[in-house]
């Protein structure tokens, strides 16, 4: 009869309390409604110990040894004893483990408010908490090799394949299997062995001095090597990660000798030595220092939606391309996320990620963050729906990763600097 009425209140206990209550709120409540009522019946003393496992308390815990103690043996069958003690011993410990779990620490190299909008909301819907960590993306890979397993982190979030794959190769992500992942993230936006995904899409194209060029004469990243353009190209240095890819993306599609000539053409045709992000490369076209510049599109588009009237102003100056239409399609890249080798809360960080990828998620994408979903038939901002639709290279970002070092050598040998 003691042993039903105890599972009873057990399940109560489980169905009514969150398993996402704090460890002292999980202690008392175990003590009310387990101890309590074992110590009311005589036939079961259970040792009152303050120990604890997995950061829980559990009342049938001694020395980390599972036991209860009867007063004697006529007073509960030792069969039960025996079941009654493993059958609660084993729900304290998922509910341990449980309250331990509800929590996903993330490192992001991506801008809080570009992130965090989206990771409380997952908390809210969960019920887990998420402990962010922001910083600079090579800074954090730095940081997670240095802690190795000891390493706090549950998930690395940064953008560009090439980070991704710098990680990979680093050893601090694990493979993990999501059949979700896995048909929502197409194949050429991840990782083969599953050790990051793609989250979202960022293009790079060509912006164009509305007063100045006819956009009838612009075609391919190619075409910007002709002498038409001497003087007028402005671009990041090659130092920048999204110039490593773009070159890395031509090797890998069109082979090293023609990114290379690609890149000793383009260098020729410079307005000015390269200097500053993508945003000041949108201000040089604006300002008639150069006529044109290669870009990722999301900041022209952050500066169309910016509160600052001098980047509304240079935005509203140029207009934006898709380069290659007719051949391979426009350079793409990628934000994502991977599972850390040193994860504790694997399958939170799991639920996170595809959270991440859900609709909910890469519509917000869209439409806050000017990025482009990872799958069609996601709606996307009216900026983003204004530059019309576009081919995109669908060469694997993998490779971007992988072809990098052989980028930067072309870069180099071009005088890129």
């Amino acid at each position: 009869m003691l042993f039903n009425e105890i599972f009873s209140e057990f399940t109560v206990w489980l169905r009514d309390v969150p398993l996402t209550q704090s460890d002292s709120h999980t202690s008392r409540v175990v003590k009310e409604a387990l101890r309590e009522r074992l110590d009311r019946d005589n036939s079961v003393a259970v040792r009152r110990h303050s120990v604890y496992h997995c950061g829980c308390y559990n009342p049938l815990i001694e020395n980390n040894n599972y036991s209860f103690q009867p007063e004697s043996d006529e007073a509960m069958p030792t069969q039960l004893i025996r079941i009654l003690g493993t059958a609660l011993t084993a729900l304290t410990g998922v509910i341990c483990n449980a309250a331990l779990a509800a929590e996903v620490n993330v490192y992001s190299s991506r801008q809080e408010a570009l992130i965090k909008p989206l990771l409380d909301r997952f908390s809210e819907q969960t019920g887990t908490k998420i402990n962010l960590v922001t910083g600079k993306g090579d800074a954090l890979l730095t940081r997670l090799r240095s802690e190795g397993m000891n390493s706090p982190a549950d998930i690395l979030l940064t953008v560009d394949a090439g980070r991704l794959y710098r990680a990979e190769e680093a050893g601090v992500l694990q493979s993990v299997s999501s059949e979700l992942l896995m048909s929502e993230v197409p194949g050429h936006l991840r990782d083969p062995d599953g050790q990051w995904y793609a989250l979202s899409v960022r293009a790079r194209a060509i912006v164009y001095a509305k007063d100045r060029v006819d956009p009838a004469e612009l075609s391919t990243y190619e075409a910007l090597t002709d002498s038409t353009w001497e003087g007028k190209v402005c671009i990041r240095s090659s130092g920048n990660i999204y110039n490593q890819s773009l070159i890395a993306g031509m090797i890998a599609t069109e082979g090293e000798a023609a990114a290379e000539s690609f890149a000793t053409g383009l260098v020729a045709n410079f307005a000015r030595p390269p200097q500053g992000g993508d945003r000041d490369q949108i201000k040089a076209v604006a300002a008639g220092q150069c006529d044109v510049a290669i870009v990722n599109s999301y900041y022209l588009g952050g500066m169309i939606n910016s509160g600052d009237a001098e980047q509304q102003a240079a935005a509203a100056k140029v207009g934006i391309f898709w380069p290659n239409q007719d051949g391979r399609g426009t350079h793409v890249n990628v934000s994502g996320a991977g599972v850390t080798k040193s994860a504790k809360n694997t399958a939170n960080a799991v639920k996170l990620i595809e959270f991440l990828a859900n609709d909910e998620s890469q519509r917000w994408y869209a439409e806050t963050n000017n990025e482009y979903p990872v799958r069609d038939g996601i709606p996307v901002s009216e900026v983003l729906a204004a530059w019309g639709t576009f081919k995109a290279d669908e060469v694997p970002v993998s490779e971007l990763g992988r072809l990098n070092a052989d980028a930067v050598k072309v870069m180099d040998r071009a005088g890129w600097r």
